[in-house]
């Protein structure tokens, strides 16, 4: 938090230190020389720049550059850990970490709450001067990217820093609702709002973003990189997932997979679908149209997630440290996940282990793009939203769940006899398709489900110490309002 408030108090005095020579649509703005606060929404040129450093860092290796994925897998039961380290997150495996936690539970936060900031940052600069430098469309563009990176942001911080919604209906002690910028030392006292509270915020961000956002950009890479209307909505419909409020998850999913049958496209805004390979999606150039939002890397120093934070770095073995192997019991080892199936030639025995290995497969210095989104993700919640709300085997649910199961294992039909067979086999979908993404411990805790043991870690159910982290202590030290887990 220290770093954190040195950050903030940097970027209150020369927010725009941001080059604009930097490549824009890879959102890499490279910092070269300072701006002072009251002159950095001046131009559209310096506007914009503030729009990319949002992004940049959004994308840390500290958060959705790979750490926040990370810690969302490693925490469930797919996979065992082979190093020890603490620094990639031994002890968040264990389901053991404290608030002195570095690598995971202190510079998550510190990174996420430097990006919110320089989101209020952004939206108070925008109100005080630059919109009417770019003007009221662009302004309200600019405001949308902002709101849904917050968004983003507060979102995936109660998946690890508080309670389920659904213990208590979202009643539980949540995060601090930051929500204008922190230009100085000494503001950081606020008090936790409510998980319901958060939620609510969270949904009206996206709602601004989807009302304001453009329907799509000139190019692939932005559509892919940059948040749209239909990014929006994606994330609304993980949102009312993670509330476990189906009918609305129901109603946002469908504005971009309206069919009742296969095959399944958001046909307002980027046109999203399936691929045909799901290899593609994670392979150069990586802006296919499934890809509703993914963090880009480059070569370029400070431009990629950097030491010990890439995901190919923990998960990969040929080409990375394989600080975590997959665990035989887990959901490779399932007896539902056949041979025949794609996705299992991203998993590859070395050393005699089995590894993650060729999901994400660049190297050193690991450009692999970090995948927030999938339009996949998207199609499973709607299936899911449809089966808990509709008695006996939804037709339109079961459809898409078998478009995601037979693009990559074409010979396969699932056919669950009864709604419980059907919400199973969507879950055990997930597992498989969202494998190494992050989404683990997002559906372990909007269930309220036990995380199970796995290696020498033990089970942690709902109501057991660890089954969410301890606040960070250097929030708890510098916020004299807040309370800890």
């Amino acid at each position: 938090m220290k770093k954190q408030i040195k950050y903030i108090i940097c970027l209150g005095l020369g927010v725009g230190m941001i080059s604009s020579s930097c490549n824009k649509e890879l959102l890499s703005p490279v910092p070269q020389t300072s701006v002072s606060d009251a002159t950095s929404f001046d131009t559209p040129a310096r506007v914009a720049n503030q729009v990319n450093s949002m992004y940049q860092a959004f994308k840390s290796g500290n958060f959705y550059g790979g750490r926040a994925q990370i810690a969302g897998d490693i925490i469930g039961e797919e996979f065992l850990n082979e190093t020890t380290n603490l620094v990639t997150g031994a002890d968040v495996w264990n389901l053991n970490p404290t608030g002195t936690s570095t690598n995971f539970v202190k510079n998550m936060w510190a990174q996420a709450y430097y990006a919110i900031n320089i989101c209020n940052l952004f939206i108070d600069g925008m109100a005080a001067k630059g919109s009417s430098v770019v003007g009221a469309t662009l302004a309200n563009n600019y405001n949308g990217e902002a709101r849904l990176i917050r968004a983003t942001i507060y979102l995936e911080l109660l998946q690890h820093y508080a309670r389920p919604y659904a213990d208590g209906n979202g009643s539980k002690p949540g995060l601090p609702l930051r929500l204008t910028g922190i230009k100085e030392s000494g503001a950081s006292a606020l008090a936790r709002s409510t998980v319901a509270e958060v939620y609510t915020q969270i949904l009206s961000d996206l709602n601004f973003a989807e009302t304001n956002l453009p329907l799509n950009y000139a190019s692939a890479i932005l559509n892919t990189t940059r948040a749209h209307r239909n990014t929006a909505i994606a994330l609304k419909s993980r949102v009312y997932l993670a509330m476990q409020n189906y009918p609305a998850a129901i109603t946002e999913a469908t504005k971009i997979v309206p069919q009742a049958t296969a095959p399944f496209s958001a046909t307002t805004g980027v046109a999203h679908a399936l691929q045909a390979n799901v290899v593609n999606v994670f392979r150069a150039p990586y802006t296919t149209t499934e890809s509703i939002l993914s963090m880009p890397m480059t070569a370029t120093a400070g431009d990629n997630p950097g030491t010990q934070n890439q995901l190919g770095f923990y998960f990969a073995k040929s080409t990375g440290n394989g600080e975590f192997s997959l665990n035989p019991s887990g959901i490779i080892g399932n007896a539902g996940w056949l041979v025949t199936d794609a996705r299992r030639g991203f998993n590859a025995v070395v050393s005699a282990k089995p590894y993650l290995n060729l999901k994400y497969n660049g190297g050193t210095p690991f450009t692999d793009y970090a995948p927030v989104i999938r339009y996949a993700e998207v199609m499973l919640t709607l299936a899911e939203a449809l089966a808990r709300t509709n008695a006996g085997v939804n037709a339109k649910a079961l459809a898409l769940l078998n478009a995601v199961r037979q693009r990559s294992d074409a010979l396969t039909i699932l056919a669950p006899a009864t709604q419980t067979d059907l919400i199973n086999a969507i879950l055990l979908e997930r597992r498989i398709e969202l494998l190494g993404e992050g989404m683990r411990n997002f559906d372990l805790m909007r269930l309220l489900q036990t995380i199970p043991a796995k290696g020498t870690a033990p089970a942690k159910g709902p109501a057991d110490a660890g089954y969410i982290w301890p606040i960070s202590a250097d929030e708890m030290s510098l916020n004299p309002l807040m309370t800890d887990n």
